[in-house]
This record gives C-alpha cells, sequence and structure tokens, in this order.
C-alpha cells in the first residue's frame, strides 16, 4: 500500500506543503500492512465480526436514504490514519445508502500559508479578519488544496466525491457579518467574513441523487460578485438545518463533552440539550467545544434528528458511533 503523491507544479494542483508533511506523515510500513493482511482470523474473531455486522444492521435500515452532515477541521488531517479513516467511514456510509455530506475547515492550513506569503494572521473575537488578499488565500487553500486532496482520497476508495464551490459559485449564501453590540465598532471591520442567509437545497438534492458524496469548504456567495469567509461549524449546522439532517457530526480530538473540569474522564454518551445549556451557562463548555455545542443546539432546534460529538483520533470513530448501541462519543438530543 503507497500513501505518496504525486506532486505537480501546476498552481490549481499544488498540494500546500503543510498538507504533504502533516497529513502524510505515517509510521506505516507497507510491507507490515500486507503482512497483517495475511493473517488468518481465528474463529472467534469471525464470529466477533458477524456480530458487530447484525449489530449494524437495523441502523443501516433506519438511516438509509438519510442525510447526515459530517464536519472536520484541520486538526483531523494531521495524521493520515485519521484522515483515511473518517472518509473510510464516509465511503461506507454512502455504500449502504446514506447521504453523507462533508464540511470541512482549514484554519491553520491557511494561516501557515499566510505566513508564507508574508501576511499575518489576525483575529477579533474569534473571527479571522479577512480582507481581499485573506480571502483569496482562503479560498486556494480550502479548494485548490484541501477540497482536492480530499475529493482524490473518496475517489481512491471508489467512490466519487464533488465539491459544491463551482466557478467560483457556492450554493450557500451569505450577507457581511457585522459585530453586535459591545463590539459594534469600525475597528472591528472583519471583511469579507459572512453570516449565512440561505441555501440552494435543490442543487444539494441533485447532487446526492446522483450517487455523490458532497464535500462543502466554509465560502458563501454573497448577493453580488463577492464570496465570505464563513465559521465552518456554523455552515455545518446550517447545512443539516436546511436538509432536515438525520444526524450532524462533530469530529473532534475529544471524547465528546465533559461534564466536569477535575476529571478528564468525566464525558457522557447522551445529553439533553437543556443539560448542555446548562454547562455553556456554567463556563462549563468552552473554548473550542463551545461553538461546536452551540451549532449542534441550532441544529436540534431546527429539525436535526440528533447531533454527536466524536474523537476522529479513535479509528472508525463516525462508524462506532452511528452503528453501533452503545457509541463512542456525545449525543444530544431533544
Amino acid at each position: 500500500m503507497n500513501l505518496q503523491v504525486t506532486r505537480k507544479d501546476s498552481k490549481n494542483n499544488k498540494i500546500s506543503d503543510i498538507l504533504y508533511n502533516e497529513v502524510f506523515t505515517s509510521g506505516i510500513e507497507s510491507k507490515s500492512l500486507k503482512r497483517e493482511y495475511k493473517k488468518n482470523i481465528s474463529m472467534e474473531e469471525a464470529i466477533r465480526k458477524s456480530k458487530a455486522m447484525i449489530e449494524a444492521l437495523p441502523y443501516i435500515q433506519s438511516f438509509k436514504g438519510k442525510v447526515v452532515v459530517v464536519k472536520f477541521g484541520g486538526s483531523a488531517m494531521v495524521n493520515i490514519k485519521t484522515f483515511q479513516s473518517i472518509l473510510q467511514d464516509v465511503v461506507f456510509m454512502k455504500t449502504v445508502g446514506m447521504r453523507p455530506i462533508i464540511v470541512y475547515g482549514g484554519g491553520p492550513h491557511i494561516s501557515s500559508e499566510m505566513e508564507k506569503r508574508g501576511k499575518k494572521p489576525l483575529f477579533i473575537h474569534g473571527y479571522r479578519v479577512t480582507d481581499e488578499e485573506t480571502l483569496k488565500i482562503a479560498i486556494d487553500v480550502l479548494i485548490n488544496q484541501i477540497g482536492k486532496l480530499i475529493i482524490n482520497q473518496i475517489n481512491a476508495m471508489g467512490a466519487k466525491g464533488v465539491c459544491v464551490w463551482d466557478k467560483k459559485k457556492s450554493p450557500i449564501k451569505a450577507k457581511k457579518l457585522i459585530c453586535d453590540g459591545e463590539y459594534k465598532t469600525g475597528a472591528n471591520d472583519l471583511g469579507y467574513v459572512g453570516e449565512l442567509t440561505g441555501i440552494e437545497c435543490e442543487r444539494f438534492d441533485n447532487l446526492c441523487e446522483s450517487d455523490n458524496i458532497i464535500i462543502v469548504p466554509p465560502i458563501a456567495e454573497g448577493d453580488g460578485d463577492e464570496n465570505f469567509n464563513v465559521n465552518a461549524d456554523n455552515v455545518a449546522s446550517f447545512i443539516a438545518s436546511s436538509l432536515k439532517a438525520e444526524k450532524l457530526v462533530f469530529i473532534s480530538n475529544t471524547h465528546g463533552i465533559s461534564t466536569d473540569p477535575s476529571e478528564p474522564e468525566s464525558f457522557k454518551s447522551t445529553l439533553h440539550e437543556d443539560e448542555v445549556n446548562a454547562l455553556i451557562e456554567s463556563n462549563i463548555i468552552s473554548g473550542g467545544m463551545l461553538p461546536k455545542a452551540k451549532a449542534c443546539i441550532s441544529a436540534l432546534r431546527n429539525g436535526v434528528r440528533k447531533a454527536h460529538i466524536i474523537d476522529g483520533n479513535i479509528p472508525h470513530s463516525l462508524l462506532l458511533e452511528i452503528f453501533t448501541d452503545k457509541g463512542i462519543g456525545t449525543q444530544i438530543i431533544v
């Protein structure tokens, strides 16, 4: 199994060095993999695997034809095993009749590319200040680099990936984000940062029906010719809500939502939205988990059946969360 990728000099086909250095850094050796595949499994192992398939059957039947939105960020792309495990799970979901949609971010990669081009990243209230040059860099990284990488990997797994971004057009719409309240000052102009306003549901439906795995970069189209950089968590929640998805899944680098900061293992397998709101109000949910938790609540209030936060570092965590009785992360319900 060869994980090497051929680099091209064409600007439109280049993959940034950070993706090569991080995504394709792996301790996997092809010889050891081949030896592993040749090993005979015991009868007990075969029975265990068959039981897992039977356990998954009612979930496969229940979720057939249903939309599931999966969001992951740059942290899921720093290890080839994690990255490929997530995409393999998504391909499996598509193969058994589900309609997975991938929303992806790339903040660290955008910042790295900005620095390579001599531009210092600037954030205000958690938002990346996005002038015209920064927007061009973000689009280049998200579409021409990360997006193509995801599609190539999906295609190599026997499925078909397609990006909703087409000829500088996006089926998700936005307007300029204006900071409210105490943040509403001229000094806090975020530039081309957008607030979501609409979605072309028909385009998503048509792509799903065409047997594609849809990938969505967090770039939205404005009323004119401008585009906007949008928070990827909000994009995932907005799409899931608009398409009335069965599930919204956030892939994180933690096991889920912790209910006690002093106890690292205090993760809950299921939380009601009222419990999540209480954890937010008490500042137990904070930092990078806060926007994910809020995005989950927003989606649930707008028709999404369940929302999940899982650890992408656990092999095949998507399948374990969706197709097993116990799950592996935190599911949020209403």
